[in-house]
């Protein structure tokens, strides 16, 4: 088992960092979410769904 980390420690440690950018990119989607925040910018007008995302903003 230490053989095993000793040679893959490298690819363990890029893997553990990117592990953690997920786990925050994720943690700061979920937290905009629930502030009410929209990932679109709010420009409704360039948008094909604007119609249907208003309609749910209102109703909310």
């Amino acid at each position: 088992m230490l053989g095993f980390l000793e040679a893959h420690t490298g690819t363990i440690i890029v893997l553990v960092i990117l592990a953690l950018l997920v786990f925050l990119a994720i943690r700061r989607i979920v937290k905009d979410r629930r502030a009410g925040k929209h990932s679109c910018g709010g420009n409704c007008g360039s948008c094909p769904m604007g119609g249907m995302c208003e309609k749910e903003r209102s109703t909310r």
